[in-house]
């Protein structure tokens, strides 16, 4: 598993500072390089809201190769690039790719950022394994210095969302199914419409994949229509209580 060291080569702005640490905090990096920074004080430190630990326990060094001692891979952030296979120092990844391409790799990993105007220079990307690059527009494509390192943070964060769906099971499912055709005809639905209404409705959910509580949402529904207009339906619903009933009691 990669351990990543966030390397800023000389910011001019404090908010820029603070705002970098504040986004490394929220997807779990704690380790901050800066070569020959601007001053940091209250702006950086007011912009980097709860992460201010990360700006005192920061490296202030004065060269881009003390940064890189006992890192395994260099990565460089680059707005430049070209499709041009022949200029090797400017054929990037896109976050995504270099997502991809660090899941196999274990080791200390760099992450640079260059100067909010000029970026990184020549013979600092000749430090650099990899370079990745942020897909924009042609326009305007220079992204600001923390709002570009928060994608790439992102991109290489390794959190998934801890919400869990339960689907439905095929037995569910086709009790949804059994449900909406019996309510076509009980509310009049036209007859030669329903065959297809049904596959549609039966499309639908295959598409969509309901979780177990959205069934018991649809089935409540079908429930109390089915109730309200279907008298077989509530004398089927009776006699499965009292069967219920009668089990509760034989089991006592």
């Amino acid at each position: 598993m990669p351990h990543y060291r966030v390397v800023l080569v000389e910011p001019k702005f404090q908010g820029n500072i603070g705002a970098v640490a504040r986004s490394m905090m929220n997807f779990d990096l704690d380790e901050l390089y800066m070569v020959k920074p601007c001053e940091i004080d209250d702006d950086a430190y007011r912009r980097s809201k709860h992460a201010k630990r990360l700006l005192l326990d920061s490296s202030i060094i004065n060269s881009l190769e003390e940064a890189l001692k006992g890192m395994d891979l260099v990565i460089g952030s680059s707005s430049a690039s070209t499709d041009n296979e022949k200029k090797f120092t400017r054929i990037p990844l896109s976050p995504a790719e270099l997502r991809e391409k660090m899941k196999k790799f274990d080791g200390n990993v760099a992450i640079i950022f260059g100067r909010e105007d000029i970026g990184l220079l020549n013979k600092e990307l000749e430090l650099c394994d990899i370079l990745v690059t942020i897909p924009t527009g042609k326009e305007y494509p220079v992204l600001n210095l923390s709002h570009a390192a928060t994608i790439v943070f992102y991109e290489l964060f390794d959190g998934k969302l801890s919400i869990k769906k339960t689907e439905a099971d095929d037995r569910e499912r086709e009790k949804l199914f059994e449900y909406f055709e019996r309510i076509l005809p009980l509310i009049s639905y036209p007859e030669h419409k329903r065959e297809k209404t049904a596959v549609m409705f039966r499309r639908m959910l295959g598409r969509s994949a309901p979780s177990r509580w959205e069934y018991h949402t649809l089935m409540g529904v079908f429930s109390h229509i089915l109730w309200s207009v279907d008298e077989k339906y509530r004398e089927e619903r009776q006699e499965r209580r009292k069967k219920e009933k009668l089990f509760q009691e034989e089991r006592k």
